[in-house]
């Protein structure tokens, strides 16, 4: 079940990068994919469920960009590195994609506990970068606060819906530069 779910949910994540999501019915995008309704059922749950993993599989390919800089040693070079992956063009549906399902999810959420198939608010959005780079900055011998983390998180996020909304990367990068001088601790 695990390798079918997971090709499942690559050709999703790969057809509402292309084509959104939306208001799509769990018909419509597993007809996009040749699938049925009843298999998203049976491997997502429900349709939030199914968008709490399109969400955790974008982040986890996000994150996974950061860890091939783990042979960087100055976590500003790491920011750096994430940032241009995050912000290259070829990754924009994927950033529409996130916040398209984060809109989605926080419009449909009841704070309830997830169910089959579905990851916590916390672990899709946010924790699972925290751990991450919390990880990383060990690897380097350094410590980073987790809310220092958070900080870079929500700023490098309204960068990206900067671009979105308005595509000027550059102006975006040089903001990124200046959040870097006035963040970097001394600590570093």
């Amino acid at each position: 079940m695990g390798e079918a779910r997971d090709d499942l949910l690559k050709r999703i994540v790969a057809d509402v990068a292309r084509h959104g999501l939306g208001d799509r019915s769990l018909r419509e995008l597993a007809a996009a994919v040749a699938s049925s309704h009843r298999m998203l059922l049976y491997h997502f749950g429900s349709r939030d469920g199914l968008v709490g993993a399109i969400v955790a599989e974008v982040e986890a390919t996000q994150r996974a960009l950061l860890a091939i800089s783990s042979t960087v040693d100055d976590p500003l070079d790491v920011a750096r590195q994430a940032w241009r992956r995050a912000s290259d063009p070829k990754m924009r549906p994927f950033v529409q994609l996130f916040f398209e399902a984060v809109a989605y999810s926080s419009r449909s959420s009841d704070g309830a506990t997830p169910g089959k198939g579905e990851v916590s608010r916390s672990d899709q959005f946010t924790q699972s970068w925290i751990d991450e780079a919390s990880v990383l900055s060990r690897r380097m011998g350094r410590t980073i606060d987790p809310i220092e983390i958070r900080l870079g998180v929500a700023v490098v996020r309204g960068l990206l819906v900067d671009i979105i909304g308005g595509g000027d990367i550059d102006g975006a990068t040089a903001s990124l530069e200046a959040f870097l001088r006035l963040w970097s601790p001394a600590h570093l």
